[in-house]
């Protein structure tokens, strides 16, 4: 029996597959487009009307915060596969003792994150070798962020409860909302109160939390079967084991990526503060280039668990063929875009000529190699669909952290070490993951089939 709503949820378990991916993931992709404003709005403005330095403070931190918010994102795309799958088979009794469970655990992990990340700031910012001169800046920035990064975290599990029950529209409204505010209040706290980096990361966490106060208001209000009930908010042993069982290996395994891509900034870190806002710079325009990948790895998720509950094993593989497709020929349109206007897109960022030099070379070096990482990440999405989310980490965390590792340190003091190759660290990594992590599917697909 499919559960019923009054709204928005979509049952993915019927109709044309590319259609159903496409109008789940089209709004998704959207979404995190303006997701991504927060931290790209903070490295242009900084850049453009605070100075080169400020610009790497902003960059170096990057690695910091994602290792944050990729293990809580590990948790939510475990608790988004059983609740999807609930609302596949028409359990509502279950899918209710998933969302309080859910909603009970972000609470506890918001405070936990905001604690250990004010007290972690210098340490960390010291392993990664970051340069005295933009170490103030790096450390009032991070300090400030992660004052305020429980907003950001229950505003992304309420966003993922949403998806799991094929609703990603209302997410992008209020993503769409607070990221304008964002732009507004960053310009008015840098140009109009003049508090340089400390201004674009308070406007940053100010409208985080506008996106979360929204998103509980709809979960609480709403009439449809994924509604949170205060009263009931408990964490239930049995379901957050099976959320823990998929998510929590999703999340050791982008813990320890983000941790990993912290070596490789103290790499570039060497080279100095125009390499690392060249590098900087790069990093932001490669996230949004991965969020082509990093929706339709939603919607696959989203997906095969929704038709895995229903009982359809063909659809549910299908499925996966046709979104790895439109991934990868979404990403073959915006890396031949970026590769021909790489210096205009780095140009958003800084006007100084050494770190837009640093900024084209890094991006036009490994912007095609990317088309492996759709594979990655659409089979990851996939796999963890289907209630698989320790093979991708052990796949990834080989490909992303150990090859790229011993790749990083091999070239670095035996061939050369200059910015471009440590640069190409990144494309070595999503190479060898997509090899592995092809025939891992492919066997994994082949049993389920039969």
């Amino acid at each position: 029996m499919k559960l019923s709503s009054t709204t928005t949820p979509r049952d993915m378990t019927e109709g044309n597959i590319a259609g159903v991916i496409l109008q789940f993931a089209l709004p998704l992709m959207l979404g995190n487009v303006f997701q991504m404003l927060y931290n790209t709005v903070d490295s242009i403005v900084v850049g453009n009307f605070v100075g080169t330095q400020a610009l790497a403070a902003v960059g170096s931190t990057t690695m910091i915060t994602n290792m944050a918010v990729f293990f809580f994102n590990g948790f939510s795309v475990g608790a988004g596969v059983v609740i999807a799958r609930f609302f596949g088979a028409g359990d509502k009794n279950n899918l209710h003792k998933a969302v309080e469970t859910t909603m009970a655990v972000t609470f506890v992990f918001s405070a936990v994150f905001t604690v250990i990340g004010i007290m972690g700031v210098g340490p960390m910012l010291r392993f990664m070798a970051t340069p005295n001169e933009v170490m103030d800046e790096a450390t009032i920035y991070l300090r400030i962020y992660f004052a305020g990064i429980a907003g950001l975290l229950i505003y992304n599990m309420g966003s993922g409860i949403l998806r799991a029950v094929g609703d990603s529209i209302r997410p992008l409204f209020f993503l769409i909302l607070t990221s304008v505010m964002n732009i507004v209040l960053d310009l008015l706290f840098v140009l109009g109160f003049h508090m340089g980096i400390a201004g674009v990361a308070i406007a940053t966490i100010i409208s985080q939390f506008i996106s979360c106060v929204l998103i509980l208001m709809l979960l609480v209000m709403t009439k449809d079967v994924y509604r949170l009930e205060w009263r009931e908010l408990r964490i239930n042993r049995d379901m957050l084991g099976r959320i823990f069982a998929i998510g929590l290996p999703n999340g050791i395994q982008s813990v320890i990526t983000a941790f990993s891509n912290v070596f490789v900034q103290s790499y570039i870190n060497y080279f100095g503060s125009a390499c690392m806002a060249g590098w900087g710079c790069y990093n932001k325009i490669d996230q949004f280039i991965m969020l082509p990948m990093s929706s339709m790895a939603m919607a696959a998720t989203t997906f095969v668990s929704q038709n895995m509950g229903a009982g359809k094993i063909k659809r549910e593989n299908d499925g996966t063929r046709i979104a790895v497709g439109i991934t990868l020929g979404i990403t073959v349109v915006i890396a031949t875009a970026l590769w021909i206007f790489a210096g205009a897109t780095v140009g958003l960022f800084t006007s100084d000529s050494e770190v837009l030099e640093f900024g084209t070379m890094f991006l036009r070096i490994n912007v095609y190699f990317l088309l492996f990482n759709c594979v990655n990440h659409v089979l990851a999405g996939a796999l963890r669909g289907r209630g698989d989310s320790t093979g991708p980490m052990i796949i990834m965390l080989i490909g992303f952290v150990l090859i790229r590792q011993i790749y990083l340190y091999y070239v670095t003091h035996f061939v050369s070490n200059t910015p471009a190759i440590v640069g190409f660290g990144y494309p070595v990594g999503w190479m060898s993951c997509c090899v592995i992590e092809v025939v891992y599917f492919v066997v994994r697909w082949k049993r389920k089939a039969s």
